[in-house]
């Protein structure tokens, strides 16, 4: 059994889903991790669950939330369809049990709040983007301070080819809550706001299309992600493998935003871009895991018709995780040691990222989410990861 870092016990988690994220990211990093030990795996797919637990040890692996009610847990990480995200959670906070949900927390600003009236002292949620703890992204942040005073952000995330699974959760709207604007955009929106200090937004605009989902060619081929899980019976929603916006801050910084599944690109590629009144800084990355990714990150300074090239770690694809990982330990273990609180700049963030998304997407012209009635035949929603 391995120590906690602060010398007590290890924190005891649950992984609610065993797909993809939870078994290439999160259990790996928990199991490596001194702090933590995997308590129980959540999956209603027993196989899956099974290859998820680590191995070695008799974990318990159970198919419903309910089934964890008496097990003694520190902590869970929610990584299940988005749909499940906030019913899982709050089902866990009921039990003062803290959570941490994958992206997107939550699929609108009304789901956000639910989650955050459900905190409690001790139980609370944390999230944030690992991206905000690549080492490019800081070095991207620790040269605003010389850009004068910030008027624009750019956040562009496009992928050569990488549509999730078109006959499962991922593509169905009522379950996903949306394409890439969910799926890349929160992460682009969490690192861009956490960038300006979480300005509040006071005007959007936005456009979404979905030219790219019917073409073989854009499909994803390195995920791994499962077809059909959380299908509802019933013909699916469709969700845009394209979004572009423009947020207006109430600090006058214009944020502009584009997510793309697929396109007409060689590679996938990240590109944040800051302007200032002193300067410009563009970075030029790919946040995630895919391989099809231009090699290393580069950051430059441009100022007065001078560019600069800014020096960055080496650092292999997905050590940002790690340190996400790592960030986890040190919140809740800190929570043990000082005592029950509530971690409100979580919650506020997540309703921020919520009203962004909510916004560009009723910019765009996008109805509301549909609530099921009686008269809808569902499917029980399954339990498995991004």
């Amino acid at each position: 059994m391995n120590p906690d870092v602060s010398g007590g016990p290890p924190l005891r988690i649950a992984i609610l889903g065993a797909g993809w994220v939870s078994r290439t990211v999160w259990r790996p990093l928990l199991d490596a991790h001194p702090a933590f030990e995997v308590a129980a795996v959540v999956d209603t797919d027993p196989l899956a669950a099974r290859a998820t637990a680590p191995e070695g040890r008799d974990v318990p692996v159970v198919s419903r939330v309910a089934d964890l009610a008496g097990l003694d847990l520190d902590a869970a990480v929610v990584a299940l369809p988005n749909h499940l995200h906030v019913p899982a959670a709050c089902e866990l906070l009921a039990r003062g049990v803290p959570v941490f949900v994958e992206k997107p927390v939550c699929r609108t600003l009304a789901e956000a709040r639910t989650l955050a009236a459900r905190a409690l002292d001790g139980a609370t949620v944390h999230a944030w983007s690992a991206a905000r703890h690549r080492g490019d992204v800081r070095a991207l942040a620790g040269l605003l301070p010389s850009l004068g005073e910030v008027r624009a952000l750019d956040l562009n995330w496009t992928r050569a080819a990488g549509v999730p699974q078109r006959d499962g959760w991922f593509t169905d709207r009522r379950t996903a809550g949306g394409g890439s604007l969910l799926d890349l955009g929160w992460h682009l929106l969490d690192v861009g706001l956490d960038l300006l200090g979480w300005p509040q937004v006071t005007r959007a605009l936005g456009t979404v299309s979905g030219d790219w989902m019917g073409r073989a060619d854009a499909a994803a081929d390195w995920s791994g992600r499962a077809a059909g899980d959380g299908a509802t019976g019933a013909p699916p929603e469709p969700v845009e493998d394209t979004a572009r916006g423009f947020l207006l801050t109430e600090t006058g910084v214009a944020v502009s935003l584009e997510s793309r599944w697929a396109s007409h690109h060689a590679l996938d590629s990240t590109t944040l871009t800051v302007e200032g009144t002193e300067g410009v800084a563009v970075l030029r990355c790919t946040f995630g895991f895919s391989p099809h990714r231009a090699g290393g990150s580069s950051l430059t300074l441009l100022r007065r018709g001078e560019e600069t090239a800014v020096p960055l770690p080496d650092e292999p694809v997905g050590v940002e995780y790690e340190r996400q990982v790592a960030e986890l330990a040190r919140r809740l273990t800190r929570a043990r040691a000082d005592g029950p609180r509530t971690d409100a700049g979580s919650l506020a963030e997540i309703t921020a990222l919520a009203s962004c998304v909510d916004r560009l997407y009723d910019a765009a012209g996008r109805r509301a989410l549909p609530v099921p009635g009686p008269s809808r035949k569902t499917v029980r929603p399954q339990l498995r990861s991004h």
